[in-house]
């Protein structure tokens, strides 16, 4: 008796824990394939400009390594907000054309977003003198 509910709960276990590690392995997709990844790299890219020549391809595999750190612990996070169904949906839409320009377009967007949002600052700003 002891036996069988020990393999039951092992089996059990283990088919948890798979079931989890395919969970985070689609989230880790999402978060690729979404360009979430390629934000974070995008946003970083000029962080080497500072870094003496003899040292920057170490710093960039430390760079890279970090964002690797960060997109798994990203992916913890998501998959406390998300089912693995709503995640499996998620990637169905970019994989879609529709998703896949979206994921084109992340760093246009980006880029024309920085500007739109200095705008909006500088319309804040003008706006809070108006009250003070």
């Amino acid at each position: 008796m002891k036996k069988t509910v020990l393999t039951f709960a092992l089996f059990l276990i283990t088919t948890i824990g798979f079931s989890q590690e395919a969970f985070k392995n689609d989230v880790l997709k999402y978060l690729d394939i979404s360009g979430q990844a390629n934000t974070f790299k995008m946003i970083t890219k000029d962080l080497s400009t500072n870094i003496p020549e003899a040292k920057k391809e170490e710093f960039q595999r430390d760079l890279d390594k970090s964002i690797i750190e960060l997109m798994s612990k990203m992916a913890d996070m998501y998959m406390t907000e998300f089912t693995h169904d709503e995640i499996k949906a998620l990637l169905k839409f970019y994989e879609s054309p529709i998703g896949k320009k979206l994921t084109e377009k992340t760093e246009v967007l980006y880029n024309k977003g920085q500007i739109v949002g200095q705008e909006w600052g500088m319309g804040l700003q003008s706006m809070m003198m108006k009250y003070m």
